[in-house]
């Protein structure tokens, strides 16, 4: 249970890092007491990724100081960090789906479970750990490939107690759960920080922070703008001004009326999948945002996938302006004119290692092709305009992809489609990773877009964003539309409401 009074067990002082000319870390100081969540937060680029790295032994600082239960301690190496009692969960969970639970939870510590082949008593110590964490009915012989990312979750911080940890950091764990699955993990932090175990919590929802955080403290630039603040004491304004530098009103764009006569763009009629949902039916008109609203699992994304034909349809069409998409063809969609930002960008939407103009032209090489050779002058004009007209940061078409914050690679995907000229955008979890700043900049580009006529379905697993954004909302649990309706006729607990009753039936 958080103390106030009691001495830190972490305290950073002035931290810098250096990569080769870009200075990463200016000068972030960070207390973190025994049994508190202490929450970190800041815009994309503001280096939280590189603090967690420099806290867990990955990098090494430059200059400051680390004092860990009052003494000063540096680490030439993560494991050195783990002996401490300091465990990290990334944002891309570090579990290895082929093995198993209890195999991941003594990976690369197997003789605190007697060795690796002491199956039994690493059997006996995992359900030890996972009834300690509230999930004592997870097999301990279970694939981990098999399970939800919630459950990998519990995994990953069944490992870091097996290690006597002390300080859990936890990077945007809420990312790929849903509402009740965020509920869990908020019971499951509250447990551990009533045993005095501290943690360190980075998430871009500021709804999160207040729901579970004791403290705060905030980065830009590299730099603390605020260290230790009471979450209670701090409003939604002051963190986003500190996270910023200026005040930026977490609103959605106001909406203007479709177009009652504006064509029929998008024609989807009781598309089917096998397993998966059945008979979904809606039309999108040019200049429409329509919203899925539902939960982690409702097969929102499976019906996005079905539409681009990345997954075959088993039964109904789908049509572009009148013209009839080809069930399972990827590239019929395209010619079409569907553009699809993906729920998972990096893994699925782009090439991570590529330059950023290479990422903007993907689906339009053949109109920089001459003679079997691509055009690279051209694809680099073509990218820069993108990158103007979208406000992208750094300007720079050569800027390698992985480099680039979660905001602008999702502004590379938008891009990509607006070099082909789509009249359809299929846009899932659209700020997912995304901070506050970049987000504002996402939903004015959104309703910029549809402004100009391009029809948008628009999925998200913040009800909010879905309700604030599109003109028309599909309400969908288990693959079936529950109801079409206005947004301004409903809200957050409406759609819940429905969901929940939709179970049940």
């Amino acid at each position: 249970m958080f103390d106030g009074d009691q001495p830190p067990l972490l305290e950073v002082r002035g931290i810098t890092k250096r990569f080769g000319a870009v200075q990463v870390l200016k000068g972030v100081d960070l207390q973190v007491r025994p049994g508190e969540v202490h929450c970190v937060m800041g815009q994309n680029g503001a280096g939280k990724s590189t603090l967690i790295k420099t806290l867990s032994g990955v990098h090494q600082p430059e200059g400051g100081t680390i004092l860990w239960e009052g003494q000063e301690v540096s680490f030439s190496h993560p494991t050195e960090a783990l002996d401490l009692g300091i465990a990290t969960m990334y944002q891309e969970l570090d579990v290895v789906d082929g093995l198993t639970v209890a195999e991941n939870i003594f990976l690369g510590h197997e003789n605190a479970s007697g060795g690796i082949l002491h199956v039994r008593s690493a059997n006996a110590l995992t359900r030890s750990l996972l009834e300690r964490l509230g999930h004592g009915r997870l097999p301990p012989a279970t694939e981990v490939g098999t399970l939800s990312a919630a459950n990998k979750q519990i995994v990953s911080l069944a490992r870091a107690l097996s290690r006597d940890t002390k300080l859990i950091i936890m990077d945007e764990p809420s990312a790929v759960l849903d509402s009740g699955e965020v509920a869990n993990l908020f019971r499951v932090v509250r447990e551990l920080t009533a045993q005095g175990i501290a943690v360190v919590y980075i998430s871009h929802r500021l709804e999160e922070i207040r729901q579970i955080g004791d403290r705060i403290s905030v980065l830009k630039d590299g730099r603390s703008t605020a260290s230790g603040l009471q979450v209670e004491k701090t409003s939604r304004t002051e963190l986003i001004r500190l996270m910023t530098g200026r005040d930026v009103e977490n609103v959605f764009p106001a909406r203007k009326p479709v177009d009652p006569n504006a064509p029929v763009v998008l024609d989807v009629e009781d598309l089917a999948l096998q397993g998966q949902f059945r008979k979904v039916s809606f039309k999108v008109r040019a200049g429409e945002i329509l919203g899925f609203a539902g939960l982690v699992g409702s097969k929102r994304s499976e019906i996005l996938e079905t539409i681009c034909g990345v997954r075959k349809a088993t039964s109904g069409r789908v049509s572009v302006q009148g013209r009839r998409i080809r069930p399972g063809s990827v590239s019929s969609a395209v010619k079409a004119g569907i553009g699809l930002s993906p729920e998972e960008r990096k893994s699925q939407g782009l090439i991570l290692d590529e330059p950023l103009f290479k990422n903007v032209t993907l689906s339009t090489f053949d109109r920089f092709a001459r003679a079997g050779y691509l055009n690279e002058k051209a694809e680099r004009d073509a990218a820069r305009r993108q990158i103007s007209a979208l406000e992208l940061r750094p300007a720079d078409p050569d800027r390698i992809t992985r480099t680039l914050s979660g905001g602008n690679q999702q502004k590379i995907l938008l891009a990509r489609w607006l070099v082909h000229g789509t009249p359809v955008l299929l846009l899932d979890e659209p700020t997912r990773g995304v901070d506050v700043g970049a987000r504002a900049e996402i939903y004015n580009l959104i309703r910029r877009l549809a402004a100009d006529g391009t029809a948008m379905i628009v999925v998200s697993s913040e009800i909010e964003e879905v309700l604030g954004l599109a003109d028309t909302v599909l309400v969908i649990d288990d693959g079936n539309v529950l109801t079409e309706t206005n947004p301004s006729d409903i809200d957050e607990h409406g759609v819940l409401d429905l969901i929940m009753k939709g179970s049940a039936a």
